[in-house]
């Protein structure tokens, strides 16, 4: 049996520890953590993905499973650590780099080493590969050394993994043949070898395409604004054209990959990158327009009191990375206008900077309701309480995602449809 060590057991991490595990394989998952390290000894997780916590169980009964702060010798070492971005927008490598000399001491010749850490273009022939040779390992002959991004959405995270087509760059041809055939014995979905610097850019590629064409219908969003047109109605008569897949608007841009991802390549080639680099520009206005126009829904209100809904960056998980609400969150608190209060069912204390509340504690009382974050529990919102509890019953949808009845008492201005609210602000002025 191949044993498999895995470094960092975060959203990406934990999980792929435990695919390999319930395939069978010996694996150590390595945490700097201790906290995480003693929950997943103890078969418990400190994430939210659908799944997981059955599968921790189950394979951590079983023994294929256990947790430590220092690696083993193992056949395989897969680093899955955040990679996260300085102030200035460039990528920060640290962890990566900790990681590949902390897994140092233990390898061995012919192991295989792959990086499933999200990386700039080059990183693994420009920093990894020499970590390695300073240490005395030949990364072209000693071992098997690739990048094998991962791909997966949050909320199926282990469907994916298993199903998704992976990318193995090697630096080596027999590089990527040989961690190619790691994920083989656990992957239903193809198995693609290239070079390692090629795996890098499509990855980084699929989330930059992702996220320039959100921005196109952030733009849309705003310039629907100033015209008083309906974005979401523009957006689903565009889309008939068999050509035509306009996505929708939102309030930014968040999580570890959309959000952070195209800097890894505009830090590369700045000057050859100005459409990526506006379109991050763009996403990252959304939180001043959704703070603008919640101005403009309350601007009668001497001390309007705000629900806010939701603080991750996407819907049903409790990721908070990179969240364009936790921005929108701040800047509201910051504003002495405003009496706030936030809710979001699948966030803890600990994560967030500020104090949560229930959802029917939020909305007592509230002259706006916002929503930030496409969670079922508020696609499914009761109409009735709602009404009952606030003090005007009316929505900002960021998220376009409350379904309401045609006979709805609510309000419910959603951010691409203002007109509305233009109406109300344009008769004010008659």
């Amino acid at each position: 049996m191949k044993k498999i060590c895995v470094i960092g057991l975060g959203y990406i991490g934990l999980p792929t520890a435990s695919v390999f595990a319930k395939a069978g394989y010996d694996v150590l998952g390595v945490d700097v953590n201790k906290r995480v390290v003693d929950l997943l000894n103890k078969g418990e997780i400190h994430i939210e993905e659908i799944g997981l916590p059955e599968m921790v169980r189950e394979v951590v009964a079983a023994g294929n499973l256990k947790a430590s702060v220092t690696p083993e010798k193992a056949d395989v070492f897969i680093i899955a650590v955040p990679t996260p971005i300085h102030e200035d927008y460039t990528a920060n490598v640290d962890y990566v780099k900790d990681a590949t000399k902390a897994i140092v001491p233990f390898i061995e010749k012919g192991n295989v080493v792959i990086v499933e850490s999200t990386i700039p273009p080059r990183t693994m022939d420009d920093v990894v590969a020499p970590i390695l040779a300073e240490a005395g390992i030949d990364p072209y002959n000693d071992v098997y050394l690739a990048h094998c991004p991962e791909r997966v959405l949050p909320g199926r995270i282990l469907i994916e993994l298993i199903e998704n087509t992976r990318i193995v760059g090697g630096i080596t041809p027999e590089a990527a043949t040989k961690a190619g055939d790691v994920y083989r014995a656990v992957v239903t979905g193809d198995v693609i070898e290239t070079e390692a610097v090629t795996a890098e850019m499509s990855k980084l590629m699929e989330n930059t395409f992702r996220d320039v064409n959100i921005a196109l219908a952030n733009e849309l969003a705003k310039i629907s604004a100033r015209l008083g047109v309906n974005a979401h109605h523009v957006i689903e008569l565009a889309n008939k054209h068999p050509r035509v897949n306009i996505h929708l608007p939102g309030p930014g841009v968040g999580g570890h990959c959309l959000a952070v991802d195209p800097y890894f390549i505009i830090e590369k080639a700045q000057a050859e990158s100005p459409l990526i680099a506006e379109s991050r520009r763009i996403n990252n206005s959304m939180p001043d327009f959704v703070v603008e126009q919640i101005g403009r829904l309350t601007a009668e209100l001497k001390n309007p009191v705000l629900a806010v809904c939701g603080l991750t960056y996407k819907g049903n998980i409790d990721d908070v990375r990179e969240s364009p609400a936790i921005e929108i969150a701040e800047k509201l608190l910051a504003d002495s206008r405003y009496d706030v209060r936030i809710h979001d069912p699948h966030v803890r204390d600990e994560q967030v900077p500020f104090k949560l509340t229930t959802l029917e504690e939020a909305a007592k009382d509230a002259h706006l309701l916002v929503i930030l974050v496409d969670h079922t529990e508020f696609k499914l919102m009761d109409e009735g309480k709602l009404t009952e509890n606030m003090k005007t019953p009316v929505i900002f949808d960021t998220r376009n995602c409350l379904k309401v009845a045609d006979d709805t008492k609510l309000t419910v201005h959603r951010i691409g449809d203002l007109t509305k609210l233009s109406a109300i602000q344009e008769a004010s002025l008659l």
